[in-house]
């Protein structure tokens, strides 16, 4: 079985169609990044171009080599990433207060270091949570349209 790479494009079978995410890097303590495009399909698309230059729902970790050796998620295509795609991104991450089920400190990562960033604006909402998900819950989050922006933290 072949090795999952770098630009890769992963098929997602939804309830609501079919999502496709590119395998865009491998980190050595939370393994491999993906980013869940958009845009859903009723049938796989003969080309992957337009969709690896759109929207991006979400970028999360995801054990991307043992979905594949598994068989839960195929690789379909490969496809250079898109300039926009091609850093690192900055997570955010925080802790919950058990009672108020909010964060009111949040922190910041960059693949290396870590800052404390106190509260953060609407436009921070929209960098990925520093989350790991695995099969279902990758699958139920594009069912449900999510976003980091809109998640209740």
């Amino acid at each position: 079985m072949k090795k999952p790479k770098i630009g890769d494009l992963l098929e997602i079978p939804t309830a609501k169609g079919l999502a496709y995410a590119q395998y865009t890097h491998q980190h050595h303590k939370y393994g491999g990044l993906i980013r869940v495009f958009d845009t859903l399909f009723q049938q796989r698309p003969e080309d992957f171009s337009s969709l690896v230059n759109g929207p991006v729902r979400f970028t999360t970790f995801f054990p991307v080599k043992a979905a594949v050796n598994r068989g839960i998620f195929k690789v379909v295509a490969h496809h250079d990433i898109a300039a926009r795609n091609r850093p690192f991104p900055i997570f955010r991450n925080g802790i919950a207060d058990p009672k108020t089920k909010k964060v009111a400190v949040w922190w910041f990562w960059d693949g290396e270091k870590e800052w404390e960033v106190g509260k953060i604006t609407a436009e921070q909402r929209k960098l990925p949570l520093l989350e790991g998900w695995n099969d279902a819950m990758l699958v139920l989050r594009i069912e449900e349209g999510w976003r980091p922006e809109t998640d209740s933290e």
